[in-house]
């Protein structure tokens, strides 16, 4: 991995944190889709952990099935939040 692929990747996560700041800074927005949108940034950072850091980027079987895993817990972590019998 390249010096200029470390600092893209960490300007990336340092992009992606700066802007799950600004969303809980967010008035007046619904709570389920700030929600949402917070657990899809934490997605995104750890798709980029997974391809910049762990390098499996070069891997398409690997990354795939990180994605596809990850997607799968984040969508039940929305649903579960999402849940109407939520106290």
């Amino acid at each position: 991995m390249s010096v200029s692929e470390v600092y893209k990747a960490w300007a990336t996560l340092l992009a992606l944190s700066l802007a799950t700041v600004a969303l809980t800074l967010v008035s007046g927005a619904s709570a389920t889709v700030v929600g949402g949108v917070l657990l899809s940034l934490s997605g995104l950072k750890a798709r980029t952990i997974l391809s910049q850091y762990l390098e499996l980027r070069h891997s398409a079987f690997w990354m795939r099935l990180f994605d596809m895993i990850i997607g799968i817990f984040l969508l039940i972590a929305f649903v579960l939040y999402a849940a109407p019998w939520r106290a």
